[in-house]
């Protein structure tokens, strides 16, 4: 059984974190605060994309993935056929020559794609996972901090893997931008060995 994912976002005014937790807990906690100042942002803890606040009430982030858990799906009547699998049908542009490998291979063109995807993303999920926490990390940085001292060098940094760097180039940034900041980066590095 999968435990729903609940997706976070953090919540700032200025370079102050004001909220952070689920997309409900935010949305309460905002009510409570004065905005009419101004300067709010609110970034997806995921992908460090800033979305826009108030958010719809059916916003499809503030749902757990996979749909709310107070909802219950009726049960499928069972159908006759291939069982659904989750199978998205999607248009793929291949020389004929892929298309005469894929057709020899067993299972045929479609179980060779899924096993090549897959063996793929298991040989560079390690790369995926730094590549994914540099570009959450430069998308809040430069919404957040894009006009702060040392943002260039910091992304040069950021982008050249160099944790050190990195680190330094912050230090001097507002204290609740660097932790946010250091959490939403703690993968974009290699780890070094001891």
């Amino acid at each position: 059984m999968n435990t729903p994912t609940f997706l976070r976002c953090t919540a700032f005014i200025g370079h102050r974190r004001v909220a952070d937790g689920s997309y409900a807990d935010v949305a309460e906690a905002l009510a409570s605060l004065d905005l009419s100042a101004g300067g709010l942002l609110v970034f997806d803890d995921a992908s460090g994309t800033q979305v826009d606040y108030p958010w719809p009430v059916d916003y499809a982030a503030a749902q757990p993935e996979g749909g709310s858990t107070d909802e219950v799906e009726p049960a499928a009547a069972p159908s006759v056929g291939r069982p659904r699998l989750g199978v998205v049908a999607r248009e793929v542009t291949l020389l004929p020559r892929h298309w005469e490998w894929l057709g020899q291979q067993q299972g045929g063109a479609s179980a060779a794609l899924r096993r090549l995807v897959d063996e793929a993303r298991n040989a560079h999920a390690e790369r995926d996972v730094m590549r994914q926490a540099k570009e959450s990390s430069y998308r809040f940085m430069s919404a957040i901090g894009g006009d702060l001292a040392g943002f260039e060098e910091a992304s040069r940094a950021l982008f050249a893997q160099d944790g050190a760097d990195f680190s330094n180039k912050i230090a001097h940034w507002p204290v609740d931008v660097q932790t946010h900041l250091a959490w939403l980066s703690r993968n974009a590095f290699p780890v070094k060995p001891h």
